[in-house]
């Protein structure tokens, strides 16, 4: 079911690039905005540019990310790379406004179903992701700062209608995701189990993030347990909880949202 999630979320993707957004010269968010001015402007497709572009950060991404995360989001890239190749540019829709907003909540819709399935669509959310893992720098921050950096390429290169055109699909995309996956930046989860071992390994050998393991004990059986407590980012998630029933299935797990992080929010570099 996940790569079926991942194959449809990929292709709805498609879908808003090619029938909505491209033929009014509407960009997309991140990576896949500059692949389509690849397409627009060269005579590279964008489907080309867009596996290009990808290839390195995810090569990149396999080693500093999560495996099973990189390996969906390079299955994700390709599908979506591959179907922008073939599907023809065909204009849907004659107004510009419309195909912006309704562009937009397609390609919301495809990137959160891919989400839901422990992937992403490359591009700029490996760069924030590596970077706030190096850095410590806010996510948010970087993405929109990087969005902001193609919404102005686009009025220089088209006009300043197709950049505000442009920041009306974004927008749009953006709050699509945050309904369908969730609109919190980062969750901290409580996980109690009684395989405290195997968990601890199996989360740090998956996942870039550290771990605090406290000793509990059943309020009712009086069992021994171990508290684990990490904080992720909602990309994050749905690998995490994956991970967790793989070890445990029984493991009682807290998720809640974290409104602030002080300090290393990714694990220290070992000395």
């Amino acid at each position: 079911m996940q790569i079926l999630g991942l194959i449809l979320g990929s292709l709805i993707v498609v879908v808003g690039f090619n029938l909505f957004l491209i033929p009014h010269q509407v960009l997309s968010s991140g990576l896949s905005g500059i692949s389509m001015i690849f397409g627009m402007i060269t005579p590279i497709n964008t489907g080309l540019a867009n596996l290009l572009l990808n290839f390195p950060l995810l090569f990149i991404g396999y080693k500093m990310l999560g495996k099973k995360f990189i390996r969906n989001s390079i299955l994700s890239v390709v599908i979506i790379s591959l179907g922008l190749y073939l599907v023809p540019v065909h204009e849907i829709a004659k107004d510009t406004i419309l195909s912006s907003i309704f562009g937009g909540a397609l390609t919301g819709l495809g990137v959160g179903i891919v989400f839901r399935c422990s992937g992403s669509t490359g591009g700029f959310d490996i760069i924030g992701m590596i970077v706030s893992r190096k850095r410590d720098f806010p996510i948010g921050t970087l993405l929109s700062g990087m969005n902001a950096v193609v919404i102005i390429i686009s009025g220089f290169l088209f006009n300043w209608d197709s950049a505000l055109n442009t920041l009306v699909s974004i927008y749009v995309t953006g709050k699509v995701v945050d309904a369908i996956y969730t609109d919190h930046a980062k969750l901290t989860l409580m996980i109690i189990t009684e395989k405290g071992d195997q968990m601890r390994e199996h989360l740090l050998t998956n996942l870039y993030r550290g771990l605090t393991i406290m000793d509990g004990v059943g309020g009712y059986s009086n069992d021994k347990r171990n508290v684990l407590i990490t904080v992720i980012s909602r990309y994050e998630l749905n690998e995490v909880k994956n991970l967790i029933s793989e070890v445990d299935p029984t493991s009682f797990v807290n998720i809640t949202e974290t409104i602030e992080v002080m300090g290393l929010f990714h694990r220290p570099s070992p000395q």
